[in-house]
């Protein structure tokens, strides 16, 4: 029985830009920075606040040895398109988590707004990959 995610990837066009990018202007924390024989790079990140709890973003090339180099060229364009919505995370105020990464020069879509499930804006991190940025409602 499965039990548990322990990984998600995100394809980036650069893995030290995205180190950059989640690291110092996201505030994340890296848990796995290792290059294989094959010179492939594994680079782990996760949220500070992430707890206990085994959880990993996979920072994933897109000019992996180990992909065909079309399919990589493809994948890029859709990044570099913006199309490669990847998720969510959560803060307590979405308001203020917008201006504070706002003045560090990360891209939003627009401002926060009201929604049914809580306050949300639309993030963009270096690769052209977007997420939201949620507060949930508390019940």
């Amino acid at each position: 029985m499965i039990t548990k995610l322990s990984h998600i990837s995100i394809y980036v066009l650069d893995q030290e830009s995205a180190y950059d990018f989640y690291v110092n202007k996201l505030g994340f924390e890296v848990k796995t920075d290792a290059k294989m024989d094959n010179g492939f790079r594994w680079l782990t990140v996760c949220p500070k606040g992430q707890g206990d709890e085994h959880f990993e973003i996979v920072l994933m090339p897109t000019n992996s040895p180990m992909a065909d180099p079309a399919d990589m060229e493809t994948l890029r364009g859709l990044i570099k398109k913006g199309v490669m919505g990847s998720g969510v995370f959560f803060t307590e105020d979405c308001r203020k988590t917008y201006e504070e990464l706002k003045a560090k020069g990360v891209k939003f879509k627009g401002e926060p707004e009201e929604q049914f499930y809580g306050v949300e804006c639309i993030m963009e991190d270096d690769s052209g990959n977007w997420f939201s940025v949620t507060q949930p409602k508390h019940h």
